[in-house]
């Protein structure tokens, strides 16, 4: 009737009609016009979406529209049902209004199974009329035989229907179950129908080419669905649980959240709305079904069915709600909103509230948690076998990460949900896992006694499931201090653990040593100026710390401590075999040599004596040749990028460290006692793992510096003693002071010190200056103390020679751009002194010398608070040695019986003697010299003193 667009009024809507005519008669005829065309337009549009939405072609519309419209005009005052409109269709509507015989076949079927249902199968029909009316409608439905449309005439096919047409009207002359308003026989007796009926208008309402939608017209399509209701026998209460049951199983084919969301609405309302009246509860009763429940057929109302089916399909989704809510978890929370408003059903079949006070409900909710966790574990199960061979796994540690998914879509998904409903969901989740994933763990760990590849593999692995089930389980707690019991983890990985990192000792050991073995000190590129061997040995060890901490297991302060041992006795034996590799620096003095007195001859005369000299050791001739300053360079870039990779490691152990006192953090969950011991003691784990942090790395740091001070020192003694020996410490001032000055030697200075600064790190630029500053001021003051028999300065040569100082001055300041100039003031002061001493008188050298001496013979050093004086026999013997003055030749002859210098033929030779007293006082970088007194014995007599001293000084080797 709705998708005919006839509406049908019974006396008092033709009455409200009449009334709503007039009141629109008393407005504007062109409002009456327009309003109306309105109205209609719309209304044919709705009424053609309702026909394309019943999927009726246009022709069968057009015909039916047009039989109904001949019924209503006959039927006008009288009272029209199904079975009236039905009877109506069957004598006006003829095969030849079909455009396919099928169609009308299937059209002429329906009718007759409206009528049968409506008229046959009626308590109130007797049994002739019953069989009559079912013996008529036979020969309607009859297709093979094709009785109605072919063999039987027109007058005999309106007997037929006159006979289905008394039995309608005796069934519809009587009155209603509950005498509601409106209410018809075919309410109570039909209803089966009547429900199909609107459940197919109400599908009506859903798109055709996506039924998870509604059409936009929708509620214009349900406010004439609602036309039906007194037809039908729809109550409002009832259309709220037929549209709620619609929407519901929509969303169940489709899966649209939105229409579960409306099926709730709908639902509410139902269990939401005031209580009925008598009649209408009496009638909703009355709508009897029935059902079969665990085996047994039970009677429902129609309300109660519509829960109890959906109620059973909830339950059928909640027993495994990890796997139907997987893709779409949201609708857990839509879902467990329509158990709310349906309710449970128990095991009694019947419904109860899922509010927590239900003591039924939450036993029902609590399984639905069990049931579903265990359906989870045992799908992963199933596969684990297969699945940890195709991924070269370990099952277990397969099994443990597949179980953390799971705990960790729990937390953050299906908890937050279940816990409004059953507030013990995560701790029955955590719970269960914990025990059946021990189960099987529990054997692993009873054969665990090494760190293999499997026990890599699975402790992490259960260590993390450990920390996400208890993390599942105190949150689920809420605050109540409850813990879930931890697998021992931390109690089976620290012995292996610890003793996985003493092996990597003597391996890293090795390693290390055969790096620093084949090493050939070159740097790696001009951009990386380190050698290769240093990269290898912090590869090594950043290695084994990216292994340990890859681990992913708990670890304490022993294994950190074990850790920083490694790195600790690695480095430091990789720089004692950078330290190793060089030779002692008084292999590269030249030899002292003899004392003599100067003489001053016009005539020449043959000499008679050759300096002495020692050759070096091959050994040391070979590694000096190994020691060339380029590869020495590259050592000090090495040093220095460890210092860079220490740094390094200290940011990389920074970051790593969190990663540790999270371990530590698990590890004192473990053992209580220790935890409670340490804060009695007032220390925490914070403070012992920054205490080795600093010991460790500072050690190494200075241990490093160190070394770069070495080798700095080993470059400057190297460039003036060793390379530069022949155009420094053999030219300087040779035969005389004018012809052989400074200048001569500085440009050879500048040469090796640019190469220098092109070949070490910019920041060793100034150390290994400054080492060369040392070394050149010592060399400058070896030729001045030791220059040998023909270094001689008269007053006049002093002036000269304070000039090359001042200029070697300058040229380590070099304008501002080189050293600070107080700090070549100060390394220059020794040097200043010894001028000083030049110039001087000879008798005052010569008394203060006596004064030295005396000193020696008395048991008194020349020490001031740990220093020494300059001022000592062995530097004022050498200055009298070297002036040109016949008084201080004199006195050394009579005193010391030295012989003259012209005595000796000077030549210079790369040979290695005990050195200077004087050279070993000023690589201890003293404004002063120090001298070892033992051995002295007292004097009787001046003179006695001064050969004693003498003999000392002769004995005593550079």
């Amino acid at each position: 009737m709705v998708s005919s667009g006839i509406d049908l009024h019974v006396v008092e809507d033709k009455k409200k009609e009449r009334t709503a005519r007039f009141l629109r008669g008393l407005k504007s005829k062109r409002d009456k016009s327009q309003t109306q065309y309105q109205y209609l337009e719309r209304n044919s549009e709705l009424i053609n979406i309702i026909r394309v939405q019943m999927q009726m072609s246009e022709a069968m519309d057009a015909c039916i529209r047009r039989r109904l419209m001949q019924l209503a005009t006959r039927r006008m005052c009288e009272l029209t049902d199904i079975p009236q409109i039905s009877l109506g269709l069957l004598n006006s509507v003829f095969k030849t209004d079909f455009s396919h015989e099928k169609s009308y076949i299937h059209w002429k079927s329906r009718q007759a199974l409206v009528l049968e249902e409506l008229l046959c199968y009626s308590t109130n029909a007797v049994a002739p009329e019953h069989l009559t009316a079912k013996c008529s409608l036979e020969k309607i439905r009859n297709s093979k035989l094709q009785e109605w449309d072919t063999t039987m005439t027109p007058s005999e096919r309106a007997e037929v229907l006159s006979t289905i047409k008394h039995v309608a009207l005796k069934l519809s002359s009587l009155h209603g179950h509950v005498s509601i308003e409106s209410e018809n026989y075919y309410w109570t007796t039909g209803y089966h129908l009547n429900i199909r009926l609107y459940e197919k208008l109400l599908l009506g309402m859903f798109d055709v080419l996506d039924e998870g939608q509604l059409i936009e017209e929708a509620d214009e399509f349900l406010t004439h669905i609602k036309l039906t209701w007194t037809k039908l026998g729809i109550t409002e209460k009832i259309h709220h649980a037929i549209f709620g049951w619609v929407l519901f199983q929509q969303f169940a084919a489709t899966d649209e959240a939105t229409l579960l969301e409306h099926a709730i609405v709908e639902l509410q309302k139902v269990t939401s709305a005031e209580n009925d009246n008598e009649e209408e509860r009496l009638y909703i009763d009355s709508l009897a079904c029935s059902r079969e429940c665990d085996g047994a057929e039970i009677k429902l109302s129609l309300l109660e069915a519509i829960r109890i089916s959906i109620s059973i399909w909830c339950d059928s989704k909640l027993q495994d709600y990890h796997l139907h809510f997987s893709q779409q978890p949201g609708n857990l929370r839509r879902v467990m909103s329509l158990v709310s408003t349906v309710g449970i059903l128990t095991s009694d079949s019947k419904l109860t509230r899922s509010h927590v006070s239900s003591e039924d409900a939450a036993v029902i909710l609590k399984s639905y948690v069990e049931r579903s966790i265990e359906a989870a574990y045992g799908r992963v199960a199933s596969t684990v076998e297969l699945e940890s061979k195709v991924e070269k796994k370990h099952p277990l540690a397969f099994l443990a990460n597949e179980l953390s998914l799971i705990v960790n879509r729990e937390i953050k998904v299906f908890y937050p949900v279940m816990r409004q409903w059953c507030p013990e969901s995560g701790m029955i989740v955590a719970k269960l896992l914990h025990q059946i994933y021990w189960e099987r763990l529990s054997i692993f760990l009873n054969e665990v006694s090494c760190l293999s590849e499997d026990v890599k593999q699975v402790l992490p692995a259960a260590g993390s499931l450990d920390n996400d089930l208890r993390q599942l389980y105190a949150t689920a707690c809420e605050g109540n201090n409850q813990d879930l019991q931890h697998y021992p983890i931390g109690e089976i990985a620290k012995p292996i653990i610890l003793d996985w990192v003493i092996a990597q000792h003597s391996r890293i050991l090795e390693w290390t040593g055969r790096a620093s073995d084949f090493e050939d000190w070159e740097p790696l590129s001009l951009q990386q100026r380190q050698a290769a061997s240093v990269v290898e040995v912090f590869r090594i060890i950043e290695e084994t710390v990216d292994q340990l901490f890859g681990l992913k297991l708990p670890i304490d302060i022993t294994h950190l401590q074990a850790l920083l041992s490694i790195i600790f006795h690695t480095l430091d034996a990789y720089l004692q075999k950078v330290l190793n590799q060089l030779v002692e620096k008084n292999h590269l003095y030249p030899s002292a040599p003899p004392l003599t007195r100067y003489t001053e001859t016009t005539i020449p005369v043959m000499k008679t004596k050759l300096l002495e000299s020692k050759v070096l050791d091959n050994n040391v001739l070979n590694k000096l040749d190994h020691l060339t300053i380029s590869k020495l360079c590259v050592r000090l870039n090495t040093l220095k990028f460890s210092s860079y990779c220490l740094q390094y490691i200290q940011k990389q152990m920074d970051l790593l460290e969190g990663g540790i006192r999270e371990s530590w953090v698990r590890v004192r969950h473990y053992d209580n006692k220790n935890c409670a011991k340490e804060e009695r003691q007032g220390t925490t784990c914070n403070e012992e793992v920054d205490e080795l942090f600093v010991t460790t790395f500072n050690i190494i740091r200075d241990t490093s510096s160190s070394a770069i001070g070495k080798i700095c020192e080993f470059i400057g003694a190297r460039i003036v003693f060793w390379d530069l020996r022949d155009a420094f410490l053999s030219s300087l001032y040779r035969g005389n002071v004018a012809d052989a000055r400074l200048e001569s030697v500085l440009p050879h200075v500048d040469t090796v010190l640019d190469d220098i600064c092109g070949l070490v790190d910019d920041a060793l630029r100034d150390l290994v200056v400054l080492s060369a500053c040392r070394a050149t001021l010592e060399g400058y003051a070896w030729v001045l103390l030791d220059g040998g028999p023909s270094c001689a300065f008269s007053d006049s040569d002093i002036v000269l020679m304070e000039d090359d100082l001042t200029t070697l001055k300058e040229f380590f300041v070099a304008d501002g751009e080189g050293l600070p100039r107080s700090l070549v003031e100060q390394e220059a002061k020794v040097v200043e002194q010894i001028l000083g001493l030049y110039s001087l008188q000879t008798e005052s050298v010569i008394q203060m010398l006596m004064t030295a001496s005396e000193q020696i013979s008395l048991g008194l050093d020349s020490h001031e608070h740990g220093r020494m004086n300059l001022i000592n026999v062995h530097t004022l013997i050498r200055i009298l040695c070297h002036k040109k003055d016949r008084e201080a030749s004199k006195f050394l002859k009579r005193h010391y019986q030295l012989p003259m210098s012209s005595d000796y033929e000077d030549t210079s030779s790369r040979d290695s003697t005990p050195r200077s007293p004087y050279v070993s006082d000023f690589m201890k970088r003293s404004t002063s010299f120090r001298w070892n007194t033992k051995g002295q014995t007292s004097f009787k007599s001046f003179k006695k003193r001064l050969q004693e001293a003498t003999s000392e000084i002769r004995n005593v080797g550079w």
